[in-house]
């Protein structure tokens, strides 16, 4: 079996693609995977770090108005069809498959040409432009959220499978806390774990409140593990160190600041709250880890997407949305010593946990598997 991937720009699309075709090779080990992306995205690190081959397209992102630059992306997607439909001939795909973004059209709209079945994944719960417009003619719509079916005109052709997510509930589980702990350089703090996390895309702002509030509150109820993402880390870094300088205190007892995490179940194993965005491979991994969540959606998400995954989760009293517009110290200070109360951690945990929906892989494959065999 040969499989194509379209996906491009955000690790929300991304990563779902590289999480599919794992499942794939796990059921079919003979399977040939190609990914198809823009020649300067993160897909491109992504992919290849995944073991991937991947070929690039000429594309543009289509805004909603009528400007010079819109017309350039309208003649570059065009292109970027001429360009899909050779890789689609010289690679002979069984399946093409998308997970959302702008480079999704001018791909399935080549598979057509080329008389190749395409299926598309939908991690949100909102439906992006891509997915509406494409949804109509696919074999099948994968959704990773029940609400997303509501929003697409058609239906039969859609199914509930879920988002495939890097761990298992099976896998958090099996971890020790307190090896974890150690593990990350926490087996010293005593207090109360908040794991904020504000995600690659817009994190200046809610980084900049986060660190602000630290100072402000200097609290001993609580320790933050500050992941700030490469491009705001010397940033945060830079302000601690000013800051322990000008006051003459050591910052350590109430605040870890790294870049990446790079071992989440680990993360979300010593974590009694976490504050993050809410895309959907993050929401996704709270419910598997049952972790209580003050979500911050990112405002300038394409359709608003990320407030109505965020809504799935305080929909289910599993954790509580503050929009950025609204995000100060005060506010953020407060939610967390709400959430911290043993009882309100139980009840979220105990709601998030019932969200986690059972044979998300064996249900993605099912449904490639029957688009094949059609």
């Amino acid at each position: 079996m040969r499989v194509i991937f379209a996906c491009a720009g955000t690790g929300g699309h991304i990563n779902p693609a590289i999480a599919i075709a794992g499942i794939i090779l796990k059921n079919k080990p003979d399977t040939e995977v190609l990914f198809i992306g823009t020649k300067n995205g993160l897909e491109n690190e992504l992919v290849k770090n995944a073991g991937f081959d991947i070929k690039h397209i000429r594309t543009g992102k289509l805004i909603r108005s009528l400007t010079f630059k819109n017309i350039k992306a309208v003649t570059e997607t065009y292109k970027g069809i001429s360009d899909s439909v050779k890789i689609i001939k010289e690679f002979k795909p069984d399946l093409v498959i998308g997970t959302g973004g702008y480079i999704c059209g001018p791909v399935m709209i080549a598979a057509r040409k080329c008389k190749v079945p395409y299926i598309l994944h939908e991690s949100n719960a909102f439906p992006g432009i891509s997915v509406k417009l494409l949804a109509k003619k696919a074999d099948k719509v994968m959704v990773g959220f029940s609400d997303a079916k509501t929003r697409l005109k058609r239906k039969d052709n859609v199914v509930y499978t879920g988002t495939p997510a890097k761990f298992s509930r099976e896998d958090i589980s099996s971890l020790d806390k307190k090896k974890c702990k150690e593990e990350l350089g926490l087996d010293k703090i005593n207090k109360k774990i908040v794991f904020v996390t504000g995600g690659s895309q817009g994190a200046m702002k809610f980084n900049q409140i986060v660190f602000d509030m630290v100072v402000e509150k200097l609290s001993k109820d609580f320790f933050i593990v500050f992941v700030t993402g490469n491009k705001n880390y010397d940033n945060i870094m830079q302000k601690k160190q000013n800051f322990e300088k000008e006051n003459n205190i050591n910052l350590n007892e109430y605040i870890k600041i790294e870049k990446f995490v790079f071992d989440m179940p680990k993360m979300y194993k010593v974590a009694d709250i976490c504050i993050t965005r809410s895309g959907a491979m993050t929401i996704t991994e709270l419910e598997i880890s049952s972790k209580p969540a003050i979500l911050i959606p990112l405002p300038s998400a394409a359709e608003n997407h990320q407030y109505y995954n965020a809504k799935v989760l305080s929909d289910a009293h599993a954790g509580i949305i503050i929009e950025q517009k609204d995000l100060t110290t005060e506010l953020l200070y407060n939610k967390i010593e709400y959430m911290l109360d043993e009882k309100i951690i139980n009840m979220m945990s105990e709601n998030s946990s019932k969200l986690v929906l059972n044979g998300v892989n064996n249900k993605i494959y099912k449904c490639i598997s029957d688009v094949i065999k059609k």
